[in-house]
């Protein structure tokens, strides 16, 4: 009997997304592309121009979702276009502005695409193999709308708006699988964004257990901490990686900095900030100090006290 599609209870697209990641052909071509791909990004992984494919520290965000909306808008233009019937090339001139508005789409396409890849290389998993179909919908919808270029230009109209429409089509579908990744999957979100806690201090490891130089992850009231002592300061943040989730205390430590075990992030110990991406937001800080023997950290400050309770 072939495997089920995972949670009865899933939302349908959820099972088909799920059954979609288990087809052999797709596991397949996702262990080559891997193989082919990721010696020459890990060659190039310190590189700024390759962060900056990223977003990273620089827009605090992914720059492939962004990007992906100039391929969309032009190519839906295109359509409307066509539909309005202003597809015809100028007098003397053999490019319509359905055509000009067409190549713009592919251009920015191919930013989109190499953005799209860099971004994949640090996924891992069913992330990986949801982002390669991903890709391939984009590179069908792309191949379509180049075929629509070229039929338009050989004067070919009504099969460069067939060709057109049916490329956006794709196009569409694949910014839907996209959409999963990201609201679905939480493929390039912010994993701490909501950790917060504990609201007072708390002990968290015996002061002995820290001695200078060490690192150590602890979990706090329900939240991973890390913490780490460096010329007798004790600095904790946020133990769960900003990027995919890793845990920090896992990674090397080299002069108050954090690499990230999974995807190779670096994070400053004394604030958080990003020293080098893929990870587009700081890791959270935490207060720490050492009490009666006690490393004790704390979260978000305790809430302010009531006028009455002040007075009483």
């Amino acid at each position: 009997m072939a495997e089920s599609g995972g949670d009865p209870g899933a939302a349908w697209h959820q099972r088909v997304l799920a059954e979609i990641t288990r087809w052999p052909w797709l596991r397949r071509l996702n262990d080559q592309v891997a193989e082919a791909v990721d010696p020459v990004y890990d060659r190039f992984r310190a590189n700024p121009a390759v962060e900056l494919m990223h977003g990273g520290r620089w827009l605090g965000h992914s720059l492939h979702p962004a990007l992906s909306d100039l391929p969309i808008g032009f190519w839906s233009a295109v359509l409307l276009l066509d539909m309005a019937g202003q597809d015809v090339p100028p007098e003397g001139s053999r490019l319509d502005p359905a055509s000009t508005l067409n190549a713009a789409g592919i251009a920015a396409a191919a930013a989109t695409a190499a953005t799209g890849v860099a971004d994949w290389t640090v996924s891992d998993a069913e992330d990986r193999r949801v982002g390669l179909f991903h890709g391939l919908l984009n590179g069908a919808g792309t191949t379509l709308q180049g075929m629509s270029l070229a039929a338009r230009l050989a004067g070919r109209r009504r099969t460069g708006q067939v060709l057109g429409a049916a490329g956006l089509s794709v196009t569409v579908a694949a910014a839907y699988v996209g959409g999963h990744l990201v609201q679905g999957r939480a493929v390039m979100v912010n994993r701490v964004a909501t950790h917060t806690g504990p609201q007072r201090w708390v002990k968290a490891v015996a002061e002995e257990d820290l001695p200078d130089g060490a690192v150590t992850g602890v979990e706090v009231e329900g939240r991973r901490v890390m913490l780490h002592r460096s010329d007798g300061e004790v600095h904790a943040i946020d133990d769960v990686c900003s990027h995919a989730g890793a845990l920090l205390h896992r990674g090397e430590i080299d002069d108050c900095t954090v690499v990230c075990p999974l995807h190779f992030s670096v994070f400053d110990l004394r604030d958080g900030h990003i020293v080098r991406g893929p990870a587009h937001h700081p890791q959270p800080v935490l207060p720490a100090r050492v009490r009666n023997g006690w490393i004790e950290v704390r979260g978000s400050a305790p809430a302010p006290r009531s006028r009455r309770a002040s007075n009483s």
